[in-house]
């Protein structure tokens, strides 16, 4: 007995060392050849701090992980965590599976040009070639995908834009070869600003349909700001947002997504400075029951106005939004007619022109729409004598806005 146990004990001891000498060993040799061969297979340097491989349970770890820029010593991603396991035995069945993949306080920045991406060359090296001779098919699944505190930047050389999101968590079940769905919750905070974003949403890759929810509170829309630099001379922009949403769609149609839920803008200020306003309003809000314009159907249960304000100015040459968006608008048609340009503004109008061209021909009702406060005001600089107009307060109520009904009776004081 003393000797079976001996045995047994130089046995476990042996293997023992063997699994600690191989897990020290293959760690810093993993991250050398990483180090090696990343421009030859990425087309990019990748650099990390230390590396932890564990080939007996199929874990790695890449502490502090970089990724610069193509042929550049700037970064194009890092993460101070990346860790991920794979289901050794399933490669014997020619399955590839990551069983969990977790980035942890990742950063990453996206550079557009035009047209033209910073992450194209990596597109383009990992797209297989058209001429290529067919290989036996392979599967691959990645599972439990997550974010933990990530942050994303957006820059956009020619409008110019810079904006980014912070705090960013994302949590996936992932993505099997056999399944064509998505699904996963997310969560960021605005880079500029208050406020927050959080939701969930399942993406069938096959069909491209979608279904999301999301709620949004105070989010601040300072990045418009950026976009009306383009398209105005001058001027300020601010307001926030809040939604409660829930829709589903097809990405192929824009016209086929059907949306119920709340959104509100509050705080919007539109002028000529951050002091001197031209429109400007403390709340709008949508509440809306079903919309769906590919179903032709536009059912609201409010659509409420808080305190608008909106001042235009007559001059002896143009007026003040003439002013400020060249004559007839020229600044914003000239914007829409360069197709390298991308101006989020134009694009959500070009957008909500889609889903409400055909709302007269619809079925519709709004149970209630409402002004209060209005205050409207009208300068005319461009006759001998100034004259001057003002509705304050101006009051505009109207209840069952309905299709099936000829007439709306529609109460209005100031």
């Amino acid at each position: 007995m003393q000797r079976l146990k001996k045995i047994l004990i130089i046995t476990i001891s042996a293997i023992i060392i063997f699994v600690v000498v191989v897990i020290v060993f293959i760690s810093p040799i993993t991250k050398y050849l990483v180090e090696k061969y990343d421009v030859q297979y990425t087309g990019r340097e990748i650099k990390m701090d230390w590396a932890y491989v564990n080939p007996f349970t199929g874990y790695v770890h890449f502490s502090n992980l970089r990724m610069y820029e193509l042929k550049s010593d700037s970064v194009f991603f890092r993460s101070k965590g990346l860790s991920a396991s794979f289901a050794l035995f399933k490669m014997l069945h020619k399955t590839y599976e990551i069983t969990k993949l977790s980035l942890n306080q990742p950063w990453g920045i996206v550079v557009q040009s035009k047209k033209v991406f910073n992450f194209n060359d990596l597109i383009e090296k990992f797209t297989p070639k058209k001429d290529a001779p067919p290989s036996a098919p392979l599967h691959f699944n990645i599972l439990d995908v997550s974010i933990i505190d990530g942050e994303f930047h957006y820059l956009e050389k020619v409008t110019p834009v810079n904006y980014f999101i912070k705090k960013v968590n994302f949590e996936s079940s992932g993505k099997r070869w056999d399944a064509d769905t998505i699904a996963a919750k997310f969560s960021f905070l605005p880079g500029i600003g208050k406020g927050d974003i959080k939701g969930n949403f399942t993406i069938n890759l096959n069909t491209l349909r979608y279904r999301f929810a999301t709620v949004v509170r105070k989010f601040d829309l300072s990045i418009i700001q950026q976009y009306m630099n383009d398209i105005a001379n001058y001027g300020s922009f601010s307001a926030n947002l809040d939604a409660d949403l829930k829709a589903t769609g097809n990405f192929k149609n824009e016209e086929d997504v059907t949306a119920k839920g709340l959104i509100a803008i509050n705080d919007f200020h539109f002028g000529k400075n951050k002091k001197e306003d031209y429109a400007s309003f403390d709340r709008f809000v949508m509440v809306m029951k079903e919309v769906s314009p590919l179903k032709h159907i536009y059912f609201y249960d409010s659509v409420l106005l808080t305190h608008p304000y909106f001042k235009y100015e007559r001059y002896d040459h143009l007026d003040n939004l003439q002013n400020m968006f060249g004559k007839k608008g020229a600044n914003y048609s000239n914007v829409k007619a360069d197709p390298a340009k991308f101006n989020l503004i134009i694009e959500i109008a070009d957008y909500v022109k889609v889903l409400s061209k055909n709302f007269f021909k619809s079925d519709y009702k709004v149970n209630r729409l409402a002004v209060y406060k209005g205050d409207l005001k009208y300068n005319d600089f461009a006759i001998s004598e100034k004259f001057f107009m003002d509705l304050n307060p101006l009051y505009i109520l109207a209840d069952s806005i309905d299709k099936n009904h000829k007439r709306v009776n529609i109460y209005l004081k100031s």
